[in-house]
C-alpha cells in the first residue's frame, strides 16, 4: 500500500511549500530497521522564476521518481514570481539546507547578482549538501561578478542555441547516472542547446551535444564535486516535451540518485 500525504502551507502570498512523503508499507520484523537505501530521500526543490512551466516540471519530476521506485520526501519552494531578478526568502535563513540529502535547483533569476546572497546558498553545498542543478540553474545569477555559483554548477553559460531535436554523445556510458542512456542515436525532446564557455576542474561530462551553428560540443549532462558535495547537472529541461521525455527523466532521476550517494 502506498500513503501520500499532501501538506501545503503558505507563508505569504508569494511562496508556495509542498511536502510530499511516500512510503510503502510491509510486514516487517519489529526488531528490523528499514536500510539506508530504502529510506526516502529528502529532496529540496528549489524553482520558479522566468520563462518556464514550473508547475507542471515538479509534477513530472515527482511522478517521474516515483514510478521508478526512488522514494523521495519532497519539500517544494516556488518563490520570486516569474521575473529575471530575486532573492528568496527561504535562502535567508543561515539553515535554509538543513536535513536535505539533495537541494534540486530548477530556478531562473539571471539578474540576481549579489554577492553575499549567492553566497548564501553555495556555502551548505560546499559543507557537503548534495545537489541537481537543472537547465536555467546554469543562466542563473549569470550576471554576478562573482564564480562561486558557476564553480557549484560545474560549467558556465551565459547564452544559449535556438531550440531543436539535439543529438546526444554519451561520453561516460559506465557511469551509473548513464546506465539506462541510449549508446545511439538519441536526440533531445525540442529544447535550447546551452553554450558552454567554460567546464570547472572537478566536472566530468557525462554527454554532449553539438551546437547546429558551429559544430562545437557542449556539454548537457554532468557531475562535478564541490567541495564536499556531489552535483548532477543538466543543461536540458526548457520544455514540456523535455519533461516528459523518459530518457530525461529516468537520467534525472538516476542524477538524485546519484547526488544523495544511493
Amino acid at each position: 500500500m502506498i500513503t501520500e500525504i499532501r501538506r501545503f502551507l503558505f507563508a505569504t502570498p508569494a511562496a508556495l511549500f509542498l511536502v510530499i512523503t511516500s512510503s510503502a508499507c510491509a510486514q516487517t520484523p519489529a526488531n528490523t530497521a528499514p536500510s539506508a537505501d530504502s529510506k526516502p530521500i529528502s529532496v529540496l526543490l528549489v524553482t520558479g522564476g522566468c520563462c518556464h512551466d514550473y508547475d507542471f516540471q515538479t509534477k513530472t519530476l515527482q511522478l517521474a521518481a516515483k514510478e521508478r521506485g526512488l522514494s523521495i520526501q519532497w519539500t517544494v519552494v516556488n518563490e520570486g514570481g516569474k521575473g529575471t531578478k530575486a532573492m528568496i526568502s527561504w535562502y535567508k535563513n543561515p539553515k535554509w539546507a538543513e536535513g536535505f540529502e539533495v537541494v534540486i535547483h530548477n530556478e531562473c533569476f539571471a539578474d540576481t547578482d549579489d554577492p553575499d546572497y549567492i553566497r548564501c546558498i553555495t556555502k551548505p553545498h560546499f559543507d557537503g549538501v548534495n545537489a541537481v542543478v537543472i537547465h536555467c540553474a546554469m543562466h542563473t545569477y549569470r550576471s554576478a561578478k562573482v564564480d562561486d555559483w558557476r564553480e557549484f554548477l560545474g560549467v558556465t553559460s551565459r547564452r544559449h542555441d535556438h531550440q531543436s531535436n539535439y543529438p546526444v554523445s554519451v561520453a561516460k556510458a559506465d557511469h551509473p547516472i548513464m546506465k539506462n542512456f541510449p549508446k545511439s542515436g538519441y536526440k533531445s525532446a525540442k529544447d535550447e542547446l546551452y553554450i558552454i564557455e567554460k567546464v570547472w576542474p572537478n566536472t566530468t561530462v557525462l554527454a554532449t551535444s553539438k551546437s547546429e551553428k558551429d559544430g562545437e560540443e557542449h556539454a548537457v549532462y554532468w557531475t562535478n564535486h564541490y567541495g564536499k558535495a556531489r552535483v548532477f547537472g543538466t543543461t536540458y529541461g526548457h520544455s514540456k516535451e523535455t519533461f516528459s521525455d523518459e530518457v530525461f527523466l529516468e537520467t534525472v532521476v538516476n542524477g538524485i540518485r546519484w547526488a544523495a550517494g544511493r
